[in-house]
């Protein structure tokens, strides 16, 4: 199925005229109009708000993959001379999104800068999952209509979950006019024709899809640096969780192909990448929608672990997936590295319940003691959020027995946030907001406790770190990071920097590790 036949099964489709003009020629057209009244009533219908709604009660549709992308050819040197700039916000998802619209933006001959005021284009690909990540990303805007007004020809774009919200896509309609273009998390393959658009429209153009896209195989990436990479294996959540907004932005979850994933690792590992990071919103329920073969997230660890690349992590899991052969495959250690980030997000059975994560504190812990039976060096690190909706003292203070029974060496830890569209955000919360506050005080202090007395257990050994640049505080010093994500500080040559070394620590803090490069250092091809 080529873009065209795409675009005419999609939700949104270009506007048609009674004899069903093209979109290339719709564009055609519009270049001709001498009406800013025309041109702009053209491209405001194109426009059909996200429906989180809709995204919740979405049914079980067949996913398409497609291996045709490709520029328009009209679009490939529209770039030339220009250059663009992506804010990030949000997790790794996100950055592989990145990644991609910097691939597509790079085919069209854009060059890429940090500079802002450099910047011919600029695109905030934002996060929806915490209310002050979405306040940042506002803020953002309005620090941003003074260029556009110095720099009339400038692009400003919003993308990604936010943009799938609708209370979001009406605010900035109607109170931020400077931003030219919003458009969602499934259809950033069409980014060279909303770039196109965004040029000659004297409106908004706005196209977020509450359907959830297809899979695209042959999308361009541009990464950062040659040592480690995100490799995504599939797309969204079906687990609804009540506090959480991703399933209505990312959509269901849908598997790429194993051997698509296999033949991108692969060429990566010939490219000399040193790790690799498998990607997706609930990464072991992998395979789970495959109708057509039996293979599952361990299977494809299991295949990875034959790779030659020195690192395989992953993230983000979920308890209820993460099932005995996914255990017995990662036991086989090899590159499959000896740290699990298991968010657990409670410790109480009753708060579990509430948030809809299908298991309990006991089902938790069970969990942890197959893991640790099977890999009794692993290292667990996990997500928690504190001041859920009528969370009790004595149910934060099974949260914090839970912490200190698993041992975990560190802890995303959070203030519940509610979001709009979410179950959890129409519950009335009894959590006086200070005593939240000194809930998560009192859970840090906890985590970093146990943090540094991991820390403090390397003291005086010799460590494996892929290095990976020179210390964000020290040009002098080298950074990297061991098998177990701990961030190790040395001073060494900078052509070191890319391969894997070993380093014997002589100080442990909090949350890094200071050390020696050991002289007889082994590189990794």
């Amino acid at each position: 199925m080529n873009e065209e036949q795409r675009l005419e099964q999609s939700q949104i489709n270009p506007v048609q005229s009674e004899n069903k003009l093209s979109e290339k020629d719709n564009i055609e057209r519009i270049k001709q109009m001498s009406s800013d009244d025309m041109i702009a009533k053209y491209f405001q219908s194109n426009y059909q708000p996200p429906d989180l709604k809709k995204a919740r009660k979405r049914r079980r549709e067949e996913v398409q993959f497609h291996y045709d992308f490709k520029i328009p050819e009209e679009m490939q040197t529209i770039g030339q001379g220009k250059k663009f700039l992506i804010r990030t916000y949000g997790c790794q998802m996100n950055e592989h999104d990145t990644e991609v619209m910097a691939g597509i933006l790079t085919e069209m001959g854009y060059e890429s800068t940090t500079e802002t005021n450099d910047a011919d284009l600029i695109l905030l690909n934002t996060c929806a999952i915490r209310e002050n990540a979405e306040n940042k990303v506002f803020g953002e805007i309005g620090h941003l209509k003074p260029l556009k007004t110095e720099k009339p020809d400038l692009i400003l774009g919003v993308c990604g979950c936010m943009s799938q919200e609708e209370s979001v896509v009406d605010r900035i309609m109607k109170k931020h006019q400077h931003i030219d273009l919003v458009f969602g998390t499934h259809n950033i393959h069409r980014l060279p024709h909303l770039v196109k658009e965004a040029m000659f429209s004297k409106a908004q153009v706005v196209e977020v899809w509450s359907k959830e896209g297809d899979i695209i195989e042959n999308l361009p990436k541009v990464r950062k640096g040659k040592i480690k990479a995100w490799v995504n294996i599939m797309y969204g959540c079906d687990k609804f969780c009540t506090y959480c907004i991703v399933p209505m932005t990312r959509g269901k979850e849908r598997s790429r192909r194993p051997e698509d994933i296999i033949q991108e690792v692969r060429h990566l590992a010939a490219q000399g990448y040193q790790e690799i990071t498998l990607l997706g919103q609930n990464v072991n329920a992998y395979g789970k929608d495959f109708d057509d073969l039996d293979y599952r997230f361990g299977d494809l660890m299991d295949d990875i672990r034959k790779i030659d690349i020195p690192r395989v992590r992953f993230t983000t899991s979920h308890p209820r997936d993460f099932d005995d052969h996914l255990i017995e495959v990662l036991a086989k250690g090899g590159n499959l590295l000896d740290h699990i980030h298991l968010p657990v997000q409670s410790g109480s059975s009753e708060v579990l319940k509430r948030m809809n994560r299908k298991y309990t504190r006991e089902d938790y812990l069970e969990l942890v003691r197959k893991i640790r039976k099977a890999i009794p060096n692993v290292t667990l690190t996990t997500d928690i959020i504190v001041g859920f909706p009528n969370e009790t003292e004595e149910q934060f203070e099974e949260t914090m027995t839970l912490v200190e029974e698993v041992g975990f060496e560190a802890a995303y830890t959070f203030i519940y946030s509610p979001r709009e569209g979410t179950p959890a955000a129409m519950k009335k919360d009894d959590v006086p907001e200070e005593v939240k506050k000194q809930r998560l005080y009192r859970l840090n202090e906890l985590v970093n406790k146990q943090a540094a007395q991991s820390m403090k257990s390397y003291e005086n050994k010799v460590v494996k770190v892929l290095v990976e640049g020179e210390s964000k505080k020290d040009p002098n010093v080298l950074a990297g990071y061991t098998e177990k994500n701990k961030v190790v500080n040395f001073v060494g040559p900078k052509s070191i920097i890319g391969t894997i070394v070993d380093v014997k620590i002589t100080e442990a803090k909090t949350w890094s590790l200071d050390g020696v490069l050991v002289e007889n250092m082994v590189e990794v091809k």
